[in-house]
């Protein structure tokens, strides 16, 4: 592992959580047990003013321009990025914005070993897939 990775996870991780307090919270239905289904919208009220402007006027562009690649899953998308520090801490702080507004989706960070890509997964139940199609069109884009 290179020295920086495990210190720029952490980072990252901290930075998602500063940026974004409720990013982690679990919604009160799965607090007390009960699993509940949230619909395919993205909530953006549940960002305040300023994660919006950050998630989707700075991070979202920023990540899409970065973009290497996309590959089709059964249930979602896999994106390529770069695997550098920069790179991850956006991708991360805008998994745990996206985990805020749109709780639907199952979000997944990988580094690959040996110097390997960074890909981020969106995935989840029947349905997320065509939702990405809709309202995500220009993720999709090459």
């Amino acid at each position: 592992m290179k020295p920086f990775l495990a210190p720029a996870i952490a980072l990252a991780l901290l930075g998602g959580v500063v940026c974004c307090p409720n990013a982690f919270a679990q919604p009160p239905d799965a607090a007390a047990g009960q699993q509940s289904k949230s619909p395919f919208a993205c909530d953006r009220l549940a960002l305040t003013a300023e994660q919006r402007k950050r998630h989707f006027e700075e991070l979202g562009p920023a990540l899409r321009a970065r973009k290497k690649s996309v590959r089709e899953l059964p249930d979602g998308f896999a994106f390529e990025f770069p695997a550098d520090l920069a790179t991850f801490q956006l991708v991360a702080e805008w998994a745990a914005g996206e985990h805020v507004c749109c709780p639907f989706f199952d979000i997944d960070l990988r580094l690959e070993r040996e110097g390997g890509p960074l890909w981020l997964r969106l995935t989840g139940r029947d349905g997320v897939k065509q939702f990405i199609h809709a309202e995500g069109a220009t993720w999709l884009k090459p």
